[in-house]
């Protein structure tokens, strides 16, 4: 009897059940098989998206270009403050040319012109300064 007894230590650590196991906890991910793991997904897989580009295909963005490539003879000119006007906020910051689209060569242009324009007083500082 002491035989059996010993076959069967000798064999529980090698067979155990899902029991004794842990419970697994609420955050952690469910296993997954060593096949799954470089496998692409297929498209049936992922959610789709709406094909208007993301805002529903309510509103389509137009491109921005660089008003001056598009039009040779518009020049910068630090002594026109209508046309740097357009470049400048309402508290006389200069825009950037990720807002305007104005390519860089040119946003230095009108960076340059507007800062002449400002020592010459064409162009205000700040809102502050009046007329």
């Amino acid at each position: 009897m002491s035989e059996e007894v010993v076959k069967k230590e000798t064999a529980a650590p090698a067979e155990r059940s899902n029991s004794d196991r842990p419970a697994p906890r609420s955050g952690d991910r469910p296993e997954r098989s060593s096949s799954d793991r470089g496998a692409p997904r297929s498209g049936s897989d992922r959610p789709r998206r709406p094909a208007g580009g993301g805002s529903g295909g309510r509103f389509q963005r137009r491109r921005k270009f660089c008003k001056f490539c598009a039009d040779k003879s518009l020049k910068i000119d630090h002594k026109d403050p209508a046309l740097l006007g357009q470049f400048i906020t309402e508290r006389h910051k200069i825009i950037p040319s990720r807002v305007t689209g104005v390519c860089a060569k040119h946003q230095r242009g009108v960076t340059t012109a507007v800062k002449r324009a400002r020592i010459l007083a064409l162009l205000a500082f700040t809102s502050l300064h009046h007329d």
